[in-house]
Order: C-alpha cells, then sequence, then structure tokens
C-alpha cells in the first residue's frame, strides 16, 4: 500500500459513516400516487413484512413512485415494498432493472433506473422489506 493511503484512511471511515448515518425521509407521495396506491391495495389487508419474494413470471412490478413499488403476484395477492433510497427516474416512467441473485426478490437487491432513449442511468436504489396485502379469505 503507499504510504499516503495508509495515512489518510483511517480518518476518512468516521467521515464515510457520518455520511451515511443521517435519516433518510423519502419525498411524501404525490396526490395521484397516493391515490393509485390506495386504489391498488383497496380491500386488501396488510401482513407481516418479509425480506424475499419469489420471483414468478406471470407477475407485475410497478412503480408507484421513486421509493414505492407494487409486486402484484395476484389479484389477491400485492407486495408494497418501500425502497432504500431514491430511483428519481422511475417516477418519469424510466425502465427498471434490478439486480438479483437467483429465484427471488430480495431487501438490498440494487435497483437502477434507465432512461432507454438516452442510455443514461437516472436512478439507483435498492429493494426494501417486502409487506404483503391480501384480499381477506372467503
Amino acid at each position: 500500500m503507499r504510504p499516503w493511503i495508509s495515512r489518510s484512511v483511517p480518518w476518512l471511515v468516521p467521515l464515510l459513516l457520518a455520511g451515511c448515518s443521517g435519516s433518510y425521509q423519502p419525498p411524501k407521495l404525490t396526490e395521484k400516487q397516493t391515490s393509485e396506491l390506495e386504489q391498488a391495495l383497496a380491500g386488501k389487508v396488510a401482513g407481516e413484512k418479509t425480506s424475499c419474494v419469489n420471483h414468478e413470471p406471470q407477475t407485475n412490478l410497478t412503480a408507484i413512485s421513486g421509493n414505492v413499488l407494487l409486486y402484484r403476484v395476484s389479484g389477491r395477492l400485492v407486495y408494497r415494498n418501500d425502497l432504500i433510497g431514491s430511483c428519481s427516474g422511475l417516477t418519469r416512467g424510466d425502465t427498471m432493472i434490478i439486480k438479483t441473485w437467483g429465484s427471488q426478490y430480495c431487501r438490498g437487491d440494487m435497483v437502477t433506473s434507465a432512461d432507454l432513449t438516452t442510455g443514461m442511468v437516472t436512478g439507483s436504489c435498492a429493494l426494501g422489506d417486502f409487506t404483503p396485502y391480501r384480499s381477506p379469505g372467503k
């Protein structure tokens, strides 16, 4: 290791950790986003959060905002995911790219939003926990 690196790295660690320890407050949903979210979850009951869900081929992953995703498994089951960080490009309709490891979406999987017309990355965030919303059994 170069001498100047070994001297400078120890004092950088606390600064980097301090920058990561701030409390992140996601932007509030707009009226339209709130309405879309309420409509999608209407009549469903929230369950216990889980860190991973199976990636099903016939499912629909929809961005409500740059911070909230809905993962529709069926008409009776929808998962809400509050992203860690913000993929602001999702609110403009940019494409969502999720890097997964295996057959599940899990907390911490990286999400990138990209404008496919320009090829530019417009946001980067991570999946949070998944909260299931189920229609009551009949």
